[in-house]
C-alpha cells in the first residue's frame, strides 16, 4: 500500500500505521490564540454580573474572578499532563478512550458533539449576529428582527464551517487575527479603567468587602459564573495531534494563555467598577456598552464591533477544536 494518499487538490496527506494523519500546522502563537480566543467570548463584555451577584461585594467579586481563573488553570495543567502523555487530538474523548474504554468515550463524544458544543455555538453565533446588526438598527429603527438575527447567525456558522473544512492554516490565521482584535478591545477597556482611576473614580472600589455574602450556595454560583467565562481553557487539547512539538508548545501555550486571560478579566472588572456601582452593574444588560457610554461616548460604536469580532473568533476556535473529536485513532 502506498505510504501516502492524495486529496482532490493533489496535496499529499501522510499515512501513519495505515491511518490518515493530520498535518502539524498549529504552532505556539496559533495554539495560544486557540486558547485565548476560545476563552474570551461575549461573557466578559456583556454580563459579568453573575459573579457579583454571588459574591455580594466588589472586593470579593475580584477574588472570585481570580479563584475561577486559578481553578481553570489547575484543570488546564491536568490536561497538559494528559496531552503530553497522549499527544493526540480529541482531548477528554481520547483520554477517556485510552484510560477507561470505548463506551464512556462514546457517551462523552456523543454529548459533546450533538448537544453541548452545537448549543454553545448557536448562542455565540446569535450574539455575534445581534451585535453586527446593532449599528444598522440603532438610529431610531428599533430592534433588529429576530428572523434577521437567526439567518445571519446561520450564515456565520456556515462561513466558519467552510473555512475550517477548507484549510487548517486559514482557520488558525483567522483565529490569530480575531484574537488580536478582541485583545485590543480588552486593553482599551483596561486602559480606560486606569485613566478613570487616575481621575479619582474609585467610589465603588472603596466599598471593598461591604455586602459580602456568607451564603455558600451563592458564592458557589458566583464562582461557577466565573468558570463559565473561562470556558475554553482545554481547547488546544482537542488539536494536540496537529500541534508542532506538543511536549513544548502545549505547556507554553497554556501557561501564557490562561494567566493572560485571568489578568485581563480582573483588570476589566476593576475598570467596570470605575464606571458603575454594584447595583448599576447588576441592572446593566450589556456591561461593556454601559462602560463605553460613560468613557468613550464619541466612539461607543466600537464596543458592538469588538464584541462581534470577539464572538466570531470564539466560535471559530470552538469549532476548530471540537471538530477534532470525531477523528478516530485506535
Amino acid at each position: 500500500m502506498s505510504d501516502e494518499i492524495h486529496n482532490p487538490r493533489n496535496n499529499p496527506v501522510p499515512r501513519e500505521d495505515d491511518k490518515v494523519t493530520l498535518k502539524k500546522k498549529v504552532g505556539f502563537v496559533s495554539g495560544t490564540s486557540l486558547i485565548v480566543g476560545a476563552m474570551i467570548g461575549s461573557g466578559i463584555f456583556i454580563s459579568p454580573k453573575g459573579v457579583l451577584n454571588g459574591a455580594g461585594s466588589v472586593g470579593f467579586t475580584l477574588i472570585c474572578w481570580l479563584l475561577s481563573g486559578l481553578i481553570a488553570l489547575g484543570g488546564a495543567l491536568c490536561m497538559t499532563e494528559l496531552g503530553t502523555i497522549i499527544p493526540k487530538n480529541g482531548a477528554e474523548y481520547t483520554y477517556i478512550l485510552v484510560g477507561i474504554g470505548e463506551a464512556p468515550a462514546f457517551l462523552s463524544i456523543w454529548s459533546l458533539n450533538l448537544l453541548l458544543k452545537p448549543a454553545g455555538l448557536a448562542i455565540i453565533a446569535l450574539t455575534c449576529s445581534e451585535y453586527l446588526l446593532v449599528l444598522p438598527f440603532e438610529d431610531g429603527c428599533g430592534e433588529p428582527p429576530e428572523l434577521n438575527k437567526k439567518l445571519l447567525a446561520a450564515v456565520i456558522l456556515i462561513v466558519l464551517a467552510a473555512i475550517n473544512c477548507y484549510s487548517v492554516k486559514l482557520a488558525t490565521r483567522i483565529q490569530v487575527i480575531f484574537t488580536v482584535a478582541k485583545l485590543l478591545a480588552v486593553f482599551m477597556i483596561i486602559i480606560g479603567g486606569f485613566v478613570r482611576l487616575g481621575q479619582g473614580y474609585t467610589d465603588s472600589l472603596k466599598s471593598g468587602f461591604k455586602g459580602t455574602t456568607t451564603n455558600v450556595g451563592k458564592i458557589a454560583l458566583g464562582i461557577y459564573s466565573g468558570l463559565w467565562s473561562y470556558d475554553g481553557w482545554n481547547n488546544l487539547n482537542y488539536a494536540t495531534g496537529e500541534l508542532k512539538e506538543p511536549h513544548k508548545n502545549l505547556p507554553r501555550s497554556i501557561m501564557l494563555g490562561i494567566p493572560l486571560v485571568i489578568v485581563c478579566y480582573v483588570l476589566m472588572n476593576i475598570s467596570y467598577f470605575t464606571v458603575m456601582s454594584p447595583s448599576k452593574l447588576l441592572n446593566s444588560p450589556a456591561v461593556a456598552v454601559t462602560w463605553a457610554e460613560a468613557v468613550i461616548r464619541p466612539v461607543k460604536w466600537l464596543i458592538p464591533i469588538f464584541v462581534a469580532l470577539s464572538t466570531f473568533g470564539s466560535a471559530n476556535g470552538i469549532m476548530f477544536g471540537t471538530s477534532r473529536c470525531v477523528y478516530y485513532y485506535f
